[in-house]
């Protein structure tokens, strides 16, 4: 793509259902965008909003939703099945270059590339499938998304203590901030790989779960775990962290923003 896209291009946004994709469509349809939104099941339909029914994993329905696509935002992956997303990402790009496409923006993970966590290696993969497709491409790395941090306490918070990894910090991103960038993104020119998206602040996973606590009105004691294994030593060492600060909302404006209230104990 040579020039920058202008409202009348559509735009795919594929996991459109999802936690970042939901805040991609929302501030692409703000702008006036024209946007044809992926999912696996049919959705409601909203002004500015084309919802199309496909499956990646099974290229079920993706040349329909490429067609006449100017560029495509991927925001789909499967954390809890995590073997689909190279077959999904292979479809996308196929029915891409047979559509003509000519922009796929794709998110993917900070420290994938260093950090030999499975999930991360197939995001990793992604992004060289991505490079070498022949289409125009930008890979984004972003940080953690607090809605990740809050759904996994939730789940911890189950167990007498709150158990958290020890010597371990996170850099929360708020995952509108990265929706806002990769809408930059998408309606410029194909720019390869840019530099990393990280939080305002890196907080030790003690000083996370405190802060949760607090929020929803909790009261449980923080037990820090020392992880063995290779992929615990990269995150201990902050491999999944930037050097710099990108975004502006901090975890505690996050939670007193999201949190509903006081929960029982």
């Amino acid at each position: 793509m040579s020039e920058e896209m202008t409202m009348a291009d559509v735009v795919l946004v594929t996991g459109a259902s999802g936690v970042l994709g939901r805040e991609v469509v929302a501030r692409l349809v703000a702008r006036g965008v024209a946007v044809r939104a992926l999912s696996r099941r049919a959705r409601g339909g909203a002004d500015g909003v084309e919802w199309v029914v496909g499956d990646l994993a099974k290229g079920e329905g993706v040349g329909a939703a490429v067609a006449g696509v100017r560029a495509v935002v991927h925001c789909a992956s499967d954390i809890r099945h995590p073997k689909n997303d190279l077959p999904g990402l292979r479809h996308l790009l196929a029915a891409a270059r047979a559509a003509g496409v000519e922009h796929v923006v794709n998110i993917s993970i900070v420290g994938v590339d260093r950090i030999p966590y499975p999930y991360y290696r197939i995001k990793w993969q992604g992004e060289r499938l991505l490079a070498e497709s022949g289409l125009g491409w930008t890979n984004l790395r972003a940080t953690q998304f607090p809605a990740l941090l809050t759904t996994a306490f939730g789940a911890l918070a189950k167990l007498p203590v709150l158990l958290v990894p020890a010597g371990t910090a996170c850099q929360p991103v708020d995952q509108g901030e990265v929706a806002e960038r990769l809408v930059e993104l998408a309606l410029a020119a194909p720019a390869g790989r840019v530099p990393d998206l990280g939080g305002p602040q890196v907080l030790g996973a003690r000083e996370l779960a405190e802060g949760w606590l607090r929020a929803t009105g909790r009261r449980k004691r923080v037990v820090e775990v020392r992880l063995p294994g290779k992929a615990a030593a990269a995150y201990r060492a902050g491999e999944h962290t930037t050097a710099h600060a990108d975004g502006r909302r901090t975890w505690a404006e996050y939670l007193a923003a999201t949190v509903p209230g006081p929960a029982r104990p």
